[in-house]
């Protein structure tokens, strides 16, 4: 598996590559434009293991602290949920809501990168987007059970 740092090298590189045909709509659009080249960094990354797995050997007196099965796939199906949840979001709600919680900005912060008047505009954009994505998520959860 590749580290972090290297993953993180390998999104900028692309993103730099593909720089000129990158257009802004705001202030936090190349932030959301890096997070998707990480996001898709990732999924190549976990398809390049998961045909050639790396073998191990487990010491006997391990500690079984990691999730089940079970848990790993509502884990997986929950991240599928949230990630199919924002596509469907208006443009502004998403990078609202992916600044908002993925990348901790605050409300005064997301005013200014969206152009919004004020921090509590600003929060009323990521609140309602979280709703729809928690509304978004509730409805495809509830249809793989």
């Amino acid at each position: 598996m590749m580290e972090t740092g290297d993953l993180v090298q390998v999104a900028l590189v692309r993103a730099l590559e593909h720089l000129e045909r990158f257009r802004p709509q705001r202030e936090g659009a190349f932030l959301a434009y890096l997070r998707q080249i990480v996001i898709n960094q990732i999924r190549d990354e976990a398809r390049r293991v998961a045909v050639r797995p790396v073998q191990v050997e487990l010491p006997e007196d391990l500690a079984h602290e990691a999730r089940t099965p079970l848990e790993e796939a509502i884990g997986n199906e929950a991240l599928a949920s949230y990630e199919a949840a924002l596509t469907r979001l208006s443009d502004q709600q998403r990078e609202a809501v992916i600044l908002r919680l993925e990348l901790g900005f605050s409300y005064e912060e997301i005013a200014e990168a969206l152009e919004r008047p004020s921090a509590n505009a600003a929060r009323m954009v990521v609140l309602r987007g979280m709703e729809r994505v928690a509304t978004l998520m509730k409805e495809r959860m509830g249809q793989s059970l």
